[in-house]
Protein backbone atom coordinates (compact mmCIF):
# COMPACT_ATOMS: atom_id res chain seq x y z
CA UNK A 1 0.00 0.00 0.00
CA UNK A 2 2.74 2.37 1.00
CA UNK A 3 4.93 1.41 -2.03
CA UNK A 4 2.19 2.23 -4.32
CA UNK A 5 1.56 5.76 -2.78
CA UNK A 6 5.01 6.89 -3.27
CA UNK A 7 4.57 5.35 -6.70
CA UNK A 8 1.35 7.58 -7.74
CA UNK A 9 3.52 10.75 -6.56
CA UNK A 10 6.43 9.51 -8.14
CA UNK A 11 4.68 9.03 -11.86
CA UNK A 12 2.12 12.35 -11.44
CA UNK A 13 -0.15 13.42 -13.59
CA UNK A 14 -0.63 12.01 -17.43
CA UNK A 15 1.02 14.23 -19.77
CA UNK A 16 -2.29 15.29 -21.67
CA UNK A 17 -3.35 17.11 -18.50
CA UNK A 18 -0.20 18.87 -18.11
CA UNK A 19 0.54 22.13 -19.22
CA UNK A 20 3.61 23.88 -21.05
CA UNK A 21 5.17 24.73 -18.39
CA UNK A 22 5.05 21.72 -16.08
CA UNK A 23 6.32 20.12 -19.68
CA UNK A 24 9.55 21.99 -19.92
CA UNK A 25 9.97 21.26 -16.14
CA UNK A 26 9.97 18.10 -16.45
CA UNK A 27 12.05 17.92 -19.53
CA UNK A 28 14.82 19.35 -17.23
CA UNK A 29 14.35 16.70 -14.77
CA UNK A 30 14.57 13.73 -16.58
CA UNK A 31 15.77 11.80 -20.39
CA UNK A 32 12.92 12.67 -22.33
CA UNK A 33 13.09 16.22 -24.25
CA UNK A 34 10.91 18.96 -24.50
CA UNK A 35 9.64 17.97 -27.96
CA UNK A 36 9.12 14.30 -27.47
CA UNK A 37 6.97 15.04 -24.39
CA UNK A 38 4.95 17.36 -26.61
CA UNK A 39 4.62 14.90 -28.83
CA UNK A 40 3.79 12.45 -26.21
CA UNK A 41 0.88 15.15 -24.68
CA UNK A 42 -0.39 14.99 -28.70
CA UNK A 43 -0.63 11.27 -28.69
CA UNK A 44 -2.75 11.28 -25.74
CA UNK A 45 -4.78 14.29 -26.25
CA UNK A 46 -6.09 12.66 -29.85
CA UNK A 47 -6.49 9.61 -28.57
CA UNK A 48 -8.95 11.16 -26.09
CA UNK A 49 -10.41 13.56 -28.50
CA UNK A 50 -10.95 10.48 -30.86
CA UNK A 51 -13.27 9.33 -28.50
CA UNK A 52 -15.20 11.97 -27.43
CA UNK A 53 -15.91 13.04 -31.25
CA UNK A 54 -16.38 9.60 -32.42
CA UNK A 55 -20.40 8.55 -32.74
CA UNK A 56 -19.55 4.72 -33.33
CA UNK A 57 -18.68 2.68 -29.61
CA UNK A 58 -14.83 2.64 -29.88
CA UNK A 59 -12.58 1.09 -27.59
CA UNK A 60 -9.74 3.36 -27.11
CA UNK A 61 -6.73 2.32 -25.22
CA UNK A 62 -4.88 5.05 -22.65
CA UNK A 63 -1.45 4.20 -22.09
CA UNK A 64 -0.40 5.33 -18.69
CA UNK A 65 3.22 6.18 -19.24
CA UNK A 66 5.32 8.71 -17.03
CA UNK A 67 8.42 9.84 -17.55
CA UNK A 68 11.02 9.63 -14.57
CA UNK A 69 11.70 12.34 -12.82
CA UNK A 70 15.64 11.15 -12.02
CA UNK A 71 18.21 14.31 -11.50
CA UNK A 72 20.67 11.65 -13.75
CA UNK A 73 19.67 11.34 -17.24
CA UNK A 74 20.91 8.12 -18.27
CA UNK A 75 19.56 6.56 -14.63
CA UNK A 76 16.50 8.56 -16.16
CA UNK A 77 16.82 6.84 -19.84
CA UNK A 78 17.00 3.26 -18.24
CA UNK A 79 14.10 3.72 -16.13
CA UNK A 80 11.84 5.07 -18.82
CA UNK A 81 13.16 1.85 -21.27
CA UNK A 82 12.07 -0.32 -18.44
CA UNK A 83 8.73 0.98 -18.52
CA UNK A 84 8.30 1.02 -22.24
CA UNK A 85 9.33 -2.73 -22.40
CA UNK A 86 6.17 -3.12 -19.97
CA UNK A 87 3.90 -1.06 -21.23
CA UNK A 88 4.29 -2.57 -24.55
CA UNK A 89 4.38 -6.09 -23.95
CA UNK A 90 1.43 -8.06 -25.61
CA UNK A 91 -1.06 -9.14 -23.23
CA UNK A 92 -0.81 -12.47 -22.30
CA UNK A 93 -4.34 -14.87 -21.23
CA UNK A 94 -4.24 -16.30 -18.03
CA UNK A 95 -2.58 -19.48 -16.91
CA UNK A 96 -5.81 -21.33 -16.40
CA UNK A 97 -7.19 -20.59 -19.46
CA UNK A 98 -6.93 -24.19 -21.74
CA UNK A 99 -5.94 -22.77 -25.00
CA UNK A 100 -2.45 -21.57 -23.65
CA UNK A 101 -2.31 -25.55 -24.39
CA UNK A 102 -2.52 -25.58 -27.92
CA UNK A 103 0.27 -22.40 -28.08
CA UNK A 104 -2.24 -19.33 -27.92
CA UNK A 105 -0.18 -17.88 -25.29
CA UNK A 106 -1.72 -14.20 -26.47
CA UNK A 107 -4.88 -12.50 -26.30
CA UNK A 108 -4.53 -10.46 -29.45
CA UNK A 109 -2.58 -12.32 -31.66
CA UNK A 110 -5.04 -13.29 -34.28
CA UNK A 111 -5.86 -9.92 -36.36
CA UNK A 112 -3.10 -7.63 -37.98
CA UNK A 113 -5.38 -4.70 -37.67
CA UNK A 114 -5.52 -5.18 -33.73
CA UNK A 115 -3.10 -4.14 -31.00
CA UNK A 116 -1.72 -6.82 -29.16
CA UNK A 117 -1.57 -4.52 -26.06
CA UNK A 118 -5.45 -3.88 -25.45
CA UNK A 119 -7.23 -4.96 -28.48
CA UNK A 120 -8.08 -2.21 -29.75
CA UNK A 121 -9.70 -2.03 -33.76
CA UNK A 122 -6.49 -0.27 -35.25
CA UNK A 123 -8.32 -0.11 -38.89
CA UNK A 124 -11.41 1.55 -37.44
CA UNK A 125 -9.01 3.94 -35.78
CA UNK A 126 -7.50 5.10 -39.28
CA UNK A 127 -10.98 4.92 -40.82
CA UNK A 128 -12.51 7.18 -38.55
CA UNK A 129 -9.36 9.97 -38.02
CA UNK A 130 -5.76 8.76 -38.90
CA UNK A 131 -4.02 9.40 -35.68
CA UNK A 132 -1.00 7.66 -37.34
CA UNK A 133 -0.63 10.25 -39.90
CA UNK A 134 -1.27 13.12 -37.03
CA UNK A 135 2.07 12.03 -34.55
CA UNK A 136 5.28 13.16 -36.06
CA UNK A 137 9.25 12.54 -34.91
CA UNK A 138 10.38 15.98 -33.42
CA UNK A 139 13.61 15.62 -35.67
CA UNK A 140 12.68 14.11 -39.44
CA UNK A 141 9.46 15.34 -39.08
CA UNK A 142 7.59 12.17 -40.69
CA UNK A 143 4.53 10.94 -39.16
CA UNK A 144 3.98 7.23 -37.57
CA UNK A 145 2.19 6.23 -40.65
CA UNK A 146 4.71 7.28 -43.34
CA UNK A 147 7.44 5.38 -40.46
CA UNK A 148 5.30 2.17 -39.72
CA UNK A 149 2.45 1.81 -41.55
CA UNK A 150 3.72 2.55 -45.35
CA UNK A 151 5.20 -0.24 -47.91
CA UNK A 152 8.91 1.77 -48.56
CA UNK A 153 8.66 0.19 -52.06
CA UNK A 154 4.99 -0.10 -52.90
CA UNK A 155 3.80 3.17 -50.85
CA UNK A 156 0.60 0.92 -50.18
CA UNK A 157 -0.67 1.02 -46.24
CA UNK A 158 0.90 -2.15 -44.72
CA UNK A 159 0.03 -2.92 -40.47
CA UNK A 160 3.30 -2.44 -38.35
CA UNK A 161 3.97 -6.03 -37.41
CA UNK A 162 4.17 -5.90 -33.33
CA UNK A 163 6.94 -8.90 -31.51
CA UNK A 164 6.53 -10.68 -28.76
CA UNK A 165 9.60 -9.20 -27.09
CA UNK A 166 8.76 -5.89 -28.17
CA UNK A 167 11.83 -5.13 -30.32
CA UNK A 168 12.60 -8.59 -30.55
CA UNK A 169 11.31 -12.58 -31.06
CA UNK A 170 8.46 -13.31 -33.20
CA UNK A 171 6.18 -11.82 -35.49
CA UNK A 172 3.07 -11.74 -34.07
CA UNK A 173 -0.66 -11.63 -35.77
CA UNK A 174 -1.35 -7.77 -34.59
CA UNK A 175 -0.14 -4.28 -33.91
CA UNK A 176 0.08 -1.34 -31.77
CA UNK A 177 -2.72 1.36 -31.57
CA UNK A 178 -1.28 5.28 -32.54
CA UNK A 179 0.06 5.85 -28.49
CA UNK A 180 1.31 2.67 -28.36
CA UNK A 181 3.52 2.89 -31.55
CA UNK A 182 4.47 6.87 -30.48
CA UNK A 183 5.82 5.11 -27.40
CA UNK A 184 7.75 2.36 -29.54
CA UNK A 185 9.09 4.76 -31.20
CA UNK A 186 10.43 6.75 -28.61
CA UNK A 187 11.81 2.99 -27.14
CA UNK A 188 13.71 2.77 -30.41
CA UNK A 189 15.46 5.95 -30.24
CA UNK A 190 16.50 5.37 -26.53
CA UNK A 191 17.77 2.21 -27.50
CA UNK A 192 20.10 3.73 -29.93
CA UNK A 193 21.19 6.44 -27.98
CA UNK A 194 22.54 3.97 -25.36
CA UNK A 195 24.01 1.78 -28.07
CA UNK A 196 25.93 4.64 -29.32
CA UNK A 197 27.27 5.66 -25.89
CA UNK A 198 28.25 1.98 -24.88
CA UNK A 199 30.57 2.12 -28.14
CA UNK A 200 32.29 5.56 -27.47
CA UNK A 201 32.51 4.70 -23.73
CA UNK A 202 36.61 4.21 -23.18
CA UNK A 203 35.88 0.94 -20.62
CA UNK A 204 34.13 -1.02 -23.56
CA UNK A 205 37.16 -0.41 -25.74
CA UNK A 206 39.71 -1.75 -23.03
CA UNK A 207 36.93 -4.74 -22.44
CA UNK A 208 37.48 -5.20 -26.25
CA UNK A 209 41.21 -5.35 -25.97
CA UNK A 210 40.73 -7.88 -23.40
CA UNK A 211 39.08 -9.75 -25.69
CA UNK A 212 42.19 -9.73 -28.04
CA UNK A 213 39.90 -7.42 -30.05
CA UNK A 214 41.94 -4.19 -31.07
CA UNK A 215 41.59 -1.14 -33.30
CA UNK A 216 44.45 0.07 -36.06
CA UNK A 217 43.89 3.54 -37.42
CA UNK A 218 44.69 3.60 -41.18
CA UNK A 219 45.23 6.73 -43.11
CA UNK A 220 43.08 6.96 -46.56
CA UNK A 221 44.18 8.67 -49.49
CA UNK A 222 41.78 10.59 -51.12
CA UNK A 223 42.46 11.85 -54.66
CA UNK A 224 41.86 14.96 -55.50
CA UNK A 225 40.06 15.86 -58.04
CA UNK A 226 41.46 18.83 -60.63
CA UNK A 227 38.63 21.53 -61.81
CA UNK A 228 37.84 21.06 -65.42
CA UNK A 229 38.39 23.66 -68.16
CA UNK A 230 35.20 25.79 -68.34
CA UNK A 231 35.24 25.15 -72.11
CA UNK A 232 34.78 21.24 -71.61
CA UNK A 233 31.91 21.92 -69.67
CA UNK A 234 29.88 21.79 -73.19
CA UNK A 235 31.25 18.31 -73.83
CA UNK A 236 30.62 16.54 -70.44
CA UNK A 237 26.82 14.87 -71.56
CA UNK A 238 29.03 13.73 -74.90
CA UNK A 239 31.70 11.87 -72.74
CA UNK A 240 29.28 10.38 -70.73
CA UNK A 241 27.07 9.24 -73.29
CA UNK A 242 30.59 7.49 -75.05
CA UNK A 243 31.37 6.11 -71.91
CA UNK A 244 27.88 4.32 -71.98
CA UNK A 245 28.25 3.17 -75.27
CA UNK A 246 31.61 1.87 -74.97
CA UNK A 247 30.43 -0.97 -72.38
CA UNK A 248 28.18 -2.04 -74.63
CA UNK A 249 30.56 -1.94 -77.98
CA UNK A 250 33.61 -3.13 -78.59
CA UNK A 251 34.02 -0.25 -81.20
CA UNK A 252 34.62 2.17 -79.34
CA UNK A 253 37.49 2.86 -78.03
CA UNK A 254 38.48 5.97 -74.90
CA UNK A 255 42.11 6.77 -74.10
CA UNK A 256 43.21 8.66 -71.13
CA UNK A 257 46.81 9.58 -71.07
CA UNK A 258 47.99 10.82 -67.94
CA UNK A 259 50.80 12.93 -67.02
CA UNK A 260 53.12 10.36 -65.15
CA UNK A 261 53.82 13.71 -62.94
CA UNK A 262 51.46 15.54 -62.15
CA UNK A 263 48.60 12.45 -63.06
CA UNK A 264 46.35 14.78 -64.50
CA UNK A 265 44.67 13.68 -67.83
CA UNK A 266 46.64 15.66 -70.52
CA UNK A 267 44.85 13.83 -73.66
CA UNK A 268 42.17 11.62 -74.39
CA UNK A 269 41.43 9.99 -77.61
CA UNK A 270 38.13 8.50 -79.07
CA UNK A 271 38.20 5.64 -81.79
CA UNK A 272 35.17 4.38 -83.65
CA UNK A 273 36.14 1.03 -85.13
CA UNK A 274 33.63 0.54 -88.60
CA UNK A 275 35.24 -3.38 -88.60
CA UNK A 276 34.06 -3.74 -85.03
CA UNK A 277 30.57 -2.02 -85.57
CA UNK A 278 29.88 -4.72 -88.54
CA UNK A 279 30.96 -7.47 -87.10
CA UNK A 280 29.33 -6.91 -83.84
CA UNK A 281 25.78 -6.61 -86.18
CA UNK A 282 26.39 -9.49 -88.06
CA UNK A 283 26.69 -11.80 -84.60
CA UNK A 284 23.73 -10.35 -83.81
CA UNK A 285 21.90 -11.27 -86.74
CA UNK A 286 23.06 -14.61 -86.67
CA UNK A 287 21.87 -15.04 -82.62
CA UNK A 288 18.71 -13.66 -83.72
CA UNK A 289 18.02 -15.85 -86.49
CA UNK A 290 19.38 -18.50 -84.28
CA UNK A 291 16.82 -18.11 -81.94
CA UNK A 292 14.06 -17.98 -83.95
CA UNK A 293 15.11 -21.76 -85.36
CA UNK A 294 15.33 -22.91 -82.00
CA UNK A 295 11.80 -21.29 -81.16
CA UNK A 296 10.57 -23.08 -83.62
CA UNK A 297 12.02 -26.67 -82.68
CA UNK A 298 11.17 -25.61 -78.96
CA UNK A 299 14.61 -25.23 -77.47
CA UNK A 300 15.86 -21.87 -75.33
CA UNK A 301 18.76 -20.19 -75.92
CA UNK A 302 20.88 -17.89 -73.77
CA UNK A 303 20.59 -14.34 -74.39
CA UNK A 304 24.34 -12.83 -75.93
CA UNK A 305 26.88 -11.17 -74.20
CA UNK A 306 28.15 -8.21 -74.58
CA UNK A 307 32.20 -8.05 -75.47
CA UNK A 308 34.08 -6.30 -72.45
CA UNK A 309 35.23 -2.99 -74.22
CA UNK A 310 38.43 -1.88 -74.62
CA UNK A 311 40.11 0.76 -73.50
CA UNK A 312 43.79 1.77 -75.18
CA UNK A 313 46.42 2.07 -72.73
CA UNK A 314 49.49 3.96 -73.36
CA UNK A 315 52.93 2.49 -72.52
CA UNK A 316 53.75 3.40 -68.92
CA UNK A 317 50.37 5.32 -68.34
CA UNK A 318 47.36 4.24 -66.92
CA UNK A 319 43.60 4.35 -68.11
CA UNK A 320 40.75 6.11 -66.77
CA UNK A 321 37.01 5.53 -67.47
CA UNK A 322 36.07 8.39 -65.97
CA UNK A 323 35.70 12.11 -68.16
CA UNK A 324 38.05 14.30 -70.09
CA UNK A 325 37.47 16.45 -67.50
CA UNK A 326 39.52 14.61 -64.57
Amino acid sequence: MIQNLRNNQNQGAPLAVVDQAQLKSLSQQGNMSYEQMVEQQGAQRAMMNALESSEENLEIPKVNFYPSRHHDPKKARKKDIRQAYKLLRPSKRSRLDPRRLFGSRYRYNNNAGTCVVEGCDCEKLIRIDNLYDKISDEHSGRSLWEMYWKNPVTGEAQAFVARDRVTGGRNLQGTYCPEHLHLYHLLRKWETEEEKEREENPRRIRDRIKQGVSTVVIPIRTKKKEPAPVMLDKYEPFFEMLTLDAKKSSGIHIAHYLNPVTGINDLTTVTFDLRVFQRELELMEEQRMAALEAQQHGFTVAPPQQAPPNLAMMPGLSPNEDSLTE
